[in-house]
């Protein structure tokens, strides 16, 4: 089996440096999801607050200490690209908390179990992003951090640490390996992926992962209606259908992010994921 938990024992935190508590806040608007025709895709505009400053005291403290850790271990591996505690908040931390609203107001909508106990994965999720911030935003919440690059999981330890989270599980593996293991196949609620591949791949990654009446969303930039266009297919040969693009405005020119968020209506046929890197170089 590819696919091994990471229990690594790493040092504590580091010491917090300049760090921005507050940031502007926008007006809030939010529209109801519906099914879309990927044919004629438009975006439904969500404006949402500045999600740090809802967060209560823990948690921003927990936000704290991952970031600390994050420009720490920076220094010795490359986990992002981003050197300064104020830029990481605008283009991580506010960034992956804005994907709240959209998964909420889905899920509450259109998928039938309670979405206090939500299992929630995140593929190819990096330095835990967005997973581990919407694990600290939701702690009722099982989140799994599927990450294939073992130094990285060394990381998502140590972060899991510092943070006092007891809600994420890591793992260590490629998404085709995890959605042909009965364990995995099928058992989320939710699967997230930022960053990670174009949208057809990305829903071969992850669909699989996702119960029957679940929701798979991908975050990706401000104008991505051609790539689900292209996507439609491989999302349909998966099970899904496209129920909506969300803009989440953000409060920085980085965050401008669309929620392309998918709801799977049937099992995903048993060939799929094909073998590890296929769906990468054979996009469907």
């Amino acid at each position: 089996m590819l696919v091994r938990l990471c229990r690594i024992n790493v040092p504590l935190c580091f010491s917090v440096g300049n760090f921005t508590e507050r940031l502007p806040v926008a007006k809030l608007k939010a529209s109801s999801p519906r099914r879309i025709n990927a044919k004629a895709l438009t975006a439904t505009a969500i404006h949402t607050t500045s999600c740090f400053e809802s967060l209560n005291s823990r948690q921003k403290e927990q936000i704290r200490h991952y970031v600390d850790a994050l420009l720490e271990w920076n220094q010795k591996m490359n986990l992002t690209a981003v050197t300064e505690a104020n830029e990481v908040m605008r283009r991580h931390i506010e960034d992956s908390l804005a994907m709240l609203t959209p998964i909420r107001k889905s899920y509450i909508s259109h998928c039938s179990s309670s979405i206090d106990n939500l299992k929630l994965v995140d593929v190819g999720t990096g330095p835990g992003l967005p997973g581990l911030i919407l694990a600290i935003a939701c702690p009722g919440w099982k989140v799994t951090l599927l990450e294939s690059m073992n130094k990285r999981c060394v990381f998502l330890e140590h972060a899991v640490n510092v943070t006092g989270l007891s809600n994420v599980e890591v793992l260590r593996g490629r998404a085709e390996s995890l959605g042909q293991n009965d364990s995995f196949r099928e058992q989320f609620d939710v699967a997230v992926a930022r960053a990670v591949a174009e949208m057809r791949v990305l829903a071969e990654y992850c669909l699989p992962l996702v119960r029957v009446g679940g929701l798979f969303i991908a975050a990706k930039g401000h104008d991505p209606q051609e790539e689900v266009r292209n996507a439609e297919r491989s999302i349909q040969l998966m099970g899904a259908s496209v129920l909506q693009l969300c803009s989440v405005e953000s409060h920085s020119p980085y965050g401008q992010r669309t929620a392309i968020i998918s709801v799977k209506d049937r099992p995903t046929p048993r060939k799929y994921p094909r073998d590890p890197g296929t769906p990468a170089k054979l996009p469907l």
